[in-house]
């Protein structure tokens, strides 16, 4: 707590005033936190005093001007600002600044480029080094020497031991195909509070796990009245994710950096309203950076229609991909994407 107090005093976060006439004083209240590891020790405590009405800023301004002028000042690139991300180039290395109230998080495709910012940080303001980043939100990372691997297998287990799936058997796909889902008026009711427990866990699983994407949005569109056949296709998921529990994502070093989108859609699978649901990722080179399955907005008449939709709003996400990778002085002028659908690629 008191190193906390002694933040706010170095940073200047306030200054005392006369309280105005006929307005209240916000309260304050502390928060403590136990920091895990992925092996679930606690590896730091940490205490937040903040206002009652959550209205502080996310850092202070002093942060941004001072780093700001300090990468200036040691030859670094300033690629992109916003409330509390900088993104620093210097040549073809990247270097990545996250900041907090307290905390600067950071990391770089240069080891040498790394130290470095950890050598000047160290030198300008007062800091801790957690060493190499090993877990965070709930991801692991383990980073080799030609690349990085990102997973949830802890999360994943503390999932199966929540909904006591441990002792289940394992299915080899999450869904079944033979099953379209529909709102079950006739079914019983489950509890709507674990369903939707279980729903947002497995949505927060999505984050490194695209093989459950559509699986879990299938589910998702049913928490208003859950029924028993959607808590057991809800937990098909699980029963699938137990016998997979190590899959992760491998993101190489080397390898070409070319971006290729790949889109697809069904048709009508949905009993309720009919519509289609799109999906897509998106690569760089062979390296898996973005995916999404989304309901289609609009009732598509043949399939040929479906595709083209889901193109035409995949056009969208890969432009804004492109304005993202000119941040980092990567310029992708011709990007392909994949359709299957020869009538829709026609229509194009």
């Amino acid at each position: 707590m008191q190193e906390e107090l002694n933040q706010f005093e170095r940073n200047k976060v306030w200054e005392l005033v006369q309280r105005p006439i006929h307005q209240n004083v916000i309260g304050t209240k502390w928060v403590f936190i136990n920091k895990m590891n992925e092996e679930g020790s606690v590896v730091r405590n940490k205490a937040r005093l903040v206002a009652k009405g959550y209205c502080q800023e996310e850092a202070p301004r002093a942060w941004y001007d001072t780093l700001s002028q300090f990468l200036s000042e040691n030859g670094f690139t300033k690629g992109k600002v916003d409330r509390t991300l900088f993104l620093i180039q210097d040549k073809k290395s990247i270097l990545l600044v996250q900041i907090y109230v307290d905390d600067i998080i950071f990391g770089s495709t240069n080891k040498e480029l790394c130290e470095k910012f950890s050598n000047l940080m160290q030198s300008k303001f007062e800091m801790s080094m957690m060493g190499e980043l090993t877990f965070f939100l709930g991801l692991q990372v383990k980073q080799l020497k030609d690349g990085t691997f990102i997973s949830q297998i802890k999360y994943t287990r503390d999932l199966m031991k929540k909904f006591c799936m441990e002792e289940k058997s394992s299915v080899k796909i999450s869904m079944n195909t033979s099953v379209k889902m529909d709102m079950d008026a006739d079914g019983k009711a489950v509890d709507q509070t674990r369903y939707r427990a279980l729903i947002g866990s497995l949505l927060y699983l999505t984050a490194n796990r695209q093989d459950i994407t559509f699986a879990v949005g299938v589910c998702a569109r049913f928490q208003s009245a859950p029924t028993e056949s959607h808590m057991t296709a809800a937990k098909r998921i699980l029963r699938y994710l137990k016998g997979c529990q190590e899959v992760v994502l491998w993101y190489p070093k080397e390898g070409r950096f070319k971006l290729v989108g790949y889109s697809d859609s069904d048709y009508a699978r949905c009993r309720v309203d009919r519509k289609n649901t799109s999906g897509s990722c998106q690569m760089l080179g062979n390296r898996l950076v973005s995916w999404f399955s989304k309901k289609q907005n609009s009732i598509a008449t043949s399939t040929a229609k479906a595709e083209y939709i889901v193109v035409s709003s995949y056009c969208a996400q890969v432009l804004w991909m492109r304005q993202q990778l000119r941040d980092y002085d990567i310029e992708e002028k011709e990007i392909l994407i994949m359709c299957d659908n020869t009538s829709a690629i026609a229509i194009i």
